[in-house]
């Protein structure tokens, strides 16, 4: 009789956090969640829920005793901000776990990085994880998502058993970052450049299911331990179409009035500077890491993740924007 593993998701309450929980408890998984608030969704599963903060390393540390791997998925997202609050929660954050899974004995550590650590503000099309990370950084969020991915790195380099994956512009069913964003601002949305630029999506679940497939792989080739890797739809899209597509999911008209991308820079710089000196902290209209983020193309070969992890999308980009559909109505109805 083979004793069941207990399995740690930090940020277990969350968009991805969450994706990733009910596809354990679905693979009859013990899962734990480590998040900040208590959430009646993973109660209902049956997970167990620790809270704590990231930049607690006792806490951190209590979540990790008897688990035998951890997805590190918590982090604080976003583009206006303090430094000091990305540092904490991404960097911190990551550190703080990569010494619980020491002290606890974690047998492995997937951790969530983001394809912007290696974002230089111009295109990327067709890269793979060989592109190196930018001498700058135009947004604290891809910079300490960086350094966190670095941490993970030096500690397999160490012993510690642990790969990170990059997905790209995560959307679907139960998102609370991009599409609310999208459906919110979309009155004032102009496309930057002309439209062409293509980038990456990920599916949530597909997103989820490379995170599962990464433990799984790890666990039986402990020779991937220190790799990344791009996840994504394999399936470029203009990304104004991609905009397009998740308004009409929502019921709402296509974005047709444009902006240069010399102009969106120029207003995400000039918002930056009144924003900092007013003290504003709710996020500007427009920055310049947004501004080159929606000017340039994004996408990425992922020969590695299928090679090595076995990863291909199960969730079409055409039945994923079905799903969401259906979502929104229901949320909204």
């Amino acid at each position: 009789m083979t004793t069941q593993r207990t399995l740690l998701v930090t940020g277990g309450g969350g968009f991805l956090g969450g994706a990733i929980v009910r596809q354990l408890v679905g693979n009859a998984e013990r899962v734990r969640s480590f998040s900040r608030g208590r959430y009646p969704d993973l109660e209902a599963l049956g997970v167990e829920q620790v809270q704590g903060d990231l930049a607690d390393a006792d806490a951190v540390k209590r979540a990790c005793e008897g688990v035998e791997a951890v997805f590190h998925v918590a982090a604080k997202p976003g583009v206006w901000g303090p430094y000091e609050t990305y540092h904490q929660a991404n960097v911190t954050g990551t550190q703080n776990v990569i010494d619980a899974c020491r002290q606890c004995g974690v047998r492995r550590l997937i951790h969530t990085s983001s394809p912007s650590v290696v974002f230089d503000g111009r295109d990327m099309e067709g890269v793979d994880e060989s592109v190196p990370y930018p001498d700058h950084y135009e947004a604290h969020y891809p910079r300490t998502k960086a350094l966190a991915e670095q941490a993970v790195l030096a500690a397999a380099r160490q012993g510690l058993p642990a790969v990170a994956l990059r997905p790209h512009l995560i959307w679907g069913p139960g998102d609370n970052h991009l599409a609310p964003r999208l459906l919110a601002r979309a009155r004032r949305l102009r496309r930057v450049g002309d439209g062409t630029n293509k980038v990456d999506t990920i599916y949530i679940d597909n997103a989820a299911h490379a995170h599962v497939l990464a433990e799984a792989r790890l666990r039986e080739n402990p020779a991937l331990s220190g790799r990344v890797y791009f996840i994504s739809q394999d399936h470029p899209i203009p990304l104004w179409d991609m905009v397009d597509h998740i308004l009409a999911a929502g019921g709402l008209p296509p974005v047709r009035k444009t902006i240069s991308p010399t102009m969106a820079t120029f207003a995400g710089a000039a918002f930056e500077t009144i924003y900092k000196l007013l003290g504003i902290r709710t996020e500007p209209p427009m920055t310049r890491f947004v501004a080159g983020e929606l000017a340039t193309a994004h996408w990425f070969n992922i020969a590695a993740a299928k090679r090595d992890l076995g990863y291909t999308p199960l969730v079409s980009t055409e039945e994923g924007l079905r799903r969401l559909t259906d979502w929104l109505a229901r949320r909204h109805g």
